[in-house]
């Protein structure tokens, strides 16, 4: 098996190994991957961050060895906690990188970085600190970062500052956490999910104070929420139906 690692600022994790097929999530700097199988220009492989598998194109990312691999796997990650942040190449050139990358990574990739980072578990609260960090951020399918992130991507990239792992889409992130039976239970950063007329969850957002939301539908937006589900002032409607809540922490 081989192993590899993102030293761009982030990439595109594909459905098919083509430029033109759907993206499915992306990999952001720092993040590291198994390489399940490999082609001439393409490597299908599977995610260390949550299990997620897809296509990335074999320029993009760069091959490490299984001792590396098994030591980033076992130390502590840090996470880059500005919106843009530029690491610099032993050439002194600089390329950018977006909030969430691992920059603990860098070392192993003969980079240096000197923006503001994270990387201890922080309370509760700072959930809701991090979350505004990607407001207005556009919708983007399969994406993670503050220029273009889908609803479950963002409700992942906001916990994961906070030391809190969550699967990747939305339907598997209503598995963790505990079930709260009622709206008026929730607190500021607990997670709020949503269905469709099949009975499939298809959205996510995170509870803020005062019966509001922020989450991407569009761009990352706060909207009201209640029983009902999330009440969108712009339209007079719902846009989304409650399904349950959840309490991650």
């Amino acid at each position: 098996m081989q192993y590899g690692i993102c030293n761009l600022g982030l990439i595109p994790l594909r459905q098919e190994a083509d430029h033109c097929a759907s993206q499915t999530s992306e990999v952001l700097y720092g993040e590291h991957f198994k390489i399940l199988k490999q082609r001439k220009d393409w490597s299908f492989v599977r995610l260390s961050l949550d299990n997620y598998e897809g296509w990335l194109n074999n320029k993009q990312f760069q091959l490490i060895e299984q001792n590396i691999f098994d030591e980033i796997e076992t130390k502590p990650f840090e996470y880059a906690s500005d919106l843009v942040g530029f690491i610099c190449k032993k050439n002194q050139i600089l390329f950018p990188i977006t909030l969430g990358g691992v920059i603990s990574a860098a070392p192993y990739l003969n980079h240096s970085y000197e923006g503001a980072k994270t990387s201890s578990k922080k309370l509760k609260k700072t959930l809701i600190d991090i979350a505004l960090m990607y407001l207005n951020a556009p919708y983007l399918w399969g994406g993670k970062s503050p220029f273009g992130i889908d609803c479950s991507g963002f409700t992942q990239s906001v916990y994961r500052l906070a030391g809190i792992y969550l699967h990747r889409d939305a339907h598997q992130q209503a598995t963790q956490g505990d079930l709260l039976s009622f709206i008026e239970e929730s607190e500021a950063g607990d997670l709020a999910f949503f269905d469709d007329k099949e009975g499939k969850i298809t959205h996510v957002g995170i509870i803020l104070e005062n019966n509001h939301i922020i989450h991407a539908f569009g761009k990352v937006r706060i909207d009201r929420i209640d029983q009902t589900g999330i009440f969108n002032a712009e339209t007079g409607r719902h846009s989304h139906k409650l399904r349950i809540i959840k309490k991650m922490i």
